[in-house]
């Protein structure tokens, strides 16, 4: 299907297609025809700019972003990235005198539902503050853990996602 497709819509020239096609057939599995065409489309119908917003965005979600690739996302990107996450507002002076991690995932918020829950995660080494892995139940969370001076975004396992917004 790829290559039919790749075909009818790519504006890309005959040679470069066959090379693509050629590499798909020997590597399927890296579903390089896909990527090319996605890509392709996403710059035509968007822009070059909304690709790489696209791109980075999906490196978070499904990729093995870092902490650094979190923090270049601008303010309107990273929110439109987490859109759909459970979100908890938080006091910005909680985070300045400094808050423990038990009190702001298991009473600010309902991310865990009790500290033990939250020492079960700790050891399955499931639990992450930026796309950094958490191991210390101690952990005391500021101001200088925000991204965009703003954000704390919470990942428990690969796909369950919380962002705190500090006002």
């Amino acid at each position: 299907d790829a290559e039919t497709y790749i075909k009818i819509f790519s504006l890309k020239d005959r040679t470069t297609l066959e090379s693509l096609i050629s590499e798909h057939a020997a590597e399927p599995h890296l579903r390089k025809l896909q990527k090319a065409l996605a890509e392709e489309v996403t710059a035509r119908v968007h822009s070059e700019e909304d690709l790489e917003k696209a791109i980075a965005a999906s490196d978070i979600l499904f990729g093995k972003s870092t902490s650094e690739s979190l923090r270049k996302l601008d303010n309107d990107t990273f929110l439109d990235v987490f859109e759909g996450v459970p979100q908890f507002h938080i006091a910005r002076s909680v985070l300045e005198s400094g808050a423990d991690l038990p009190s702001l995932l298991c009473e600010h918020s309902n991310v865990l539902p009790s500290k033990g829950e939250l020492r079960r995660a700790l050891q399955e080494k499931s639990l992450q503050l930026n796309k950094e892995k958490i191991e210390d139940a101690d952990m005391m969370i500021g101001t200088k853990d925000l991204i965009g001076n703003r954000y704390l975004l919470f990942q428990r396992g690969k796909k369950n996602y919380y962002l705190f917004i500090a006002e």
